[in-house]
């Protein structure tokens, strides 16, 4: 865990640095039929719908010390959910209806008021688009003019067409400037979510001053998000690293070290299938994880 308590550097104004936190979580399951699948979906939708995920986003933005500003959320037919906040990292004056009302930002709010499609704050557009494969609607979530921190999260619940294996991701982004860290709120994120596999990326961008003038490109100590995960989550994980010291990028991937069938089946137990299919949905399963942890797909005939 990274220690507190080590002497802070003076600096000359505000800090302008900005760190952004990519959060993505996998959740892995097996469903023998439609019925089961479309029940499983509709199950990962209501636990992770939008009202759930504003709370968690809500928690993360007072782990990190930050103020909200704005919430725009919105849930998806037939499946998935977003959510947007914008924070700050001082206090603000009034927060009524969810927009600003502070002296600061009044100007431009009631300009927003004035002419809807011209909101700074609240520009969240939900724009619909066609697959040309499928022919389905997508919902897709755009973010404009957020000129200070924000949080976003989406989500997609997704299945493989034959193979009865059907996957839920969540990508979570944290974005701040000033002093604040979003590592902080890094345990709450991967307790709430349980998550089979994560994909974790963090980055420092843009540069502050000391009083004398000298540039820091970074403000904290840091040599691995592993500092940031609490010890009985990495003894649960394979955990791997692949840093660029010199570019402030850091990146952890993590899979579950344990794996028990009948954690991973929706709507059936290992005890109700024949051993030997047991083993090869097993198979399809580890497939899916170590394609996903790795990044490539792996041969047909693939085995452990």
């Amino acid at each position: 865990m990274a220690k507190n308590g080590a002497k802070k550097i003076k600096l000359y104004g505000f800090n302008n640095l900005t760190k952004t936190l990519s959060f993505n979580m996998y959740d892995i399951c097996y469903t023998k039929s439609v019925i089961d699948r479309n029940a499983y979906i509709a199950y990962i939708d209501e636990q992770y719908n939008a009202e759930r995920l504003t709370s968690i986003l809500t928690h993360v933005t007072e782990i990190i010390g930050a103020n909200v500003l704005n919430i725009a959320n919105q849930d998806y037919d037939p499946q998935g959910a977003s959510v947007t906040i914008l924070v700050c990292e001082e206090p603000i004056g009034i927060i009524s209806n969810n927009n600003i009302l502070n002296n600061d930002l009044s100007t431009s709010l009631n300009n927003s008021k004035n002419n809807p499609n011209n909101n700074e704050f609240d520009n969240l557009n939900n724009n619909e688009t066609e697959d040309t494969e499928t022919g389905n609607t997508k919902k897709e979530s755009v973010v404009a003019h957020l000129d200070k921190s924000h949080i976003t999260v989406h989500t997609y619940p997704e299945y493989h067409p034959d193979g009865g294996v059907c996957t839920f991701r969540a990508d979570i982004d944290v974005s701040t400037c000033g002093k604040i860290s979003p590592l902080n709120a890094l345990n709450y994120l991967i307790n709430s979510f349980e998550a089979d596999i994560m994909t974790i990326d963090y980055r420092v961008r843009g540069f502050t001053r000391d009083i004398t003038g000298r540039k820091l490109f970074n403000d904290h100590k840091l040599n691995s998000i592993q500092n940031y995960i609490s010890h009985n989550v990495i003894s649960r994980y394979q955990v791997i690293d692949v840093n660029v010291y010199q570019e402030n990028i850091f990146h952890t991937k993590c899979k579950l070290k344990d794996f028990d069938l009948d954690n991973y089946l929706f709507g059936f137990s290992k005890k109700d299938i024949h051993p030997g299919e047991g083993r090869e949905i097993t198979r399809r399963l580890r497939k899916e994880m170590d394609e996903i942890f790795n990044g490539r797909n792996m041969p047909g005939e693939y085995r452990e």
